[in-house]
């Protein structure tokens, strides 16, 4: 009996699932692991209630007292709403957002092809958008260029008709405005050399070197999407701000934007390194005049002010291979793409065996000759 395929994935490796009849449950095309649907029935549902508690963890959180202020943040869309409509991966849990007239086929995050209308609502309206300033062509130019070389790249990577599934999505972000204060201490040396007779000598000097200070930050950048890897969205910053607009569903059209689903609270910690790092790195640039210098620890305090919700502009590509997921991102402003290349085992092997051949031919003469 032919199998009904449903847009489930995997928990195991994350590869499809389809509905076997013969067994009467959910089997994995990859890894082999079966599962009875009400078993994947209620691990969807969890992932649809966590995504509902973000947001209304979102909505309800205010101002604490050494917390993040999100009391600008606003659900109210207005008259937009009415034209505006939202989609549902089955198979990630991606929620996307777009205008009425943007056809949404499948998942930027997973490649799913089947992305299906959900209700609109309940969504944070973003205060800033920055809108894509290099088009599709741009994307896939980039992509054919990253390509170019390599070769033990799987020819379905390098094909034209793949590389024309890149998608521009909106990605969520959280700014996060305050300022930090602190101190910093530094062992430092000063060096030079001379001769004094037939002795090459070298003095060197000692200091403690104390620096403290304060940084005003404004729009510190943490994405707020669970699905997109956040060492991919660090790798492509940064954008130019100087182009940040108040957001409009003008720019929509087109384009995918992805709903958050990490909260304030939960970026929390890593807003408070990049702006903890950013003090620190302006303390270290004042340290000059030394041979070395070396951090002796010191510390940090910080005045924790607004934070703003924002869609930045990314081109995506998603794609399978041999059961493994492989996504690239490029920065929709500035064209800095980031993404991991797999390995044609095949292509590796027949370049070794094209290589192996003449090298030992070459040796079998040259021990014939001696």
């Amino acid at each position: 009996m032919p199998s009904q395929v449903t847009n489930y994935q995997c928990p195991a490796c994350t590869g499809p699932l389809h509905f076997a009849g013969d067994s009467g449950k959910l089997e994995c095309d990859y890894c082999g692991s079966a599962y009875e649907i009400s078993e994947i029935e209620a691990l969807y549902q969890q992932k649809e209630e966590q995504a509902v508690k973000a947001h209304e963890d979102a909505q309800t959180k205010g101002a604490e007292d050494d917390g993040w202020d999100t009391s600008g943040l606003s659900g109210d869309w207005g008259a937009d709403a009415a034209g505006m409509k939202a989609y549902n991966c089955p198979s990630c849990g991606a929620e996307l957002i777009c205008d009425e007239s943007t056809a949404a086929t499948s998942c930027p995050y997973c490649g799913n092809p089947t992305v299906v209308p959900g209700q609109f609502g309940g969504t944070l309206r973003p205060d800033f958008v920055l809108p894509f300033k290099l088009s599709k062509e741009d994307a896939v130019a980039a992509l054919k260029k990253h390509y170019k070389g390599k070769v033990f790249l799987p020819k379905s990577f390098t094909a034209g008709n793949h590389i024309q599934e890149i998608k521009g999505v909106y990605v969520p972000f959280w700014m996060f405005d305050g300022e930090a204060e602190g101190d910093a201490r530094y062992a430092a040396t000063r060096s030079r050399t001379y001769r004094s007779g037939d002795y090459e000598v070298t003095e060197t000097e000692h200091y403690d070197v104390f620096r403290s200070g304060s940084v005003a930050f404004e729009k510190v950048p943490v994405d707020a999407s669970s699905k997109m890897p956040d060492d991919y969205m660090d790798s492509i910053e940064p954008y130019d701000y100087t182009e940040l607009k108040p957001f409009s569903t003008a720019y929509l059209p087109g384009f995918l934007a992805d709903k958050f689903d990490v909260t304030v609270e939960q970026s929390r910690e890593r807003a408070d390194k990049r702006c903890e790092n950013t003090l620190a790195a302006a303390l270290r640039d004042t340290v000059k005049g030394y041979n070395t210098c070396t951090s002796k620890g010191g510390s940090t305090s910080l005045k924790r002010g607004k934070v703003h919700y924002a869609l930045m502009p990314v081109w995506m590509l998603n794609t399978k291979w041999n059961g493994k997921d492989f996504l690239f991102a490029m920065n929709g402003q500035t064209g800095r793409l980031v993404g991991e290349l797999p390995v044609s085992r095949g292509r590796f092997w027949a370049l070794f065996a094209a290589i192996a051949v003449p090298l030992s031919v070459l040796s079998s003469v040259l021990f014939t000759l001696l």
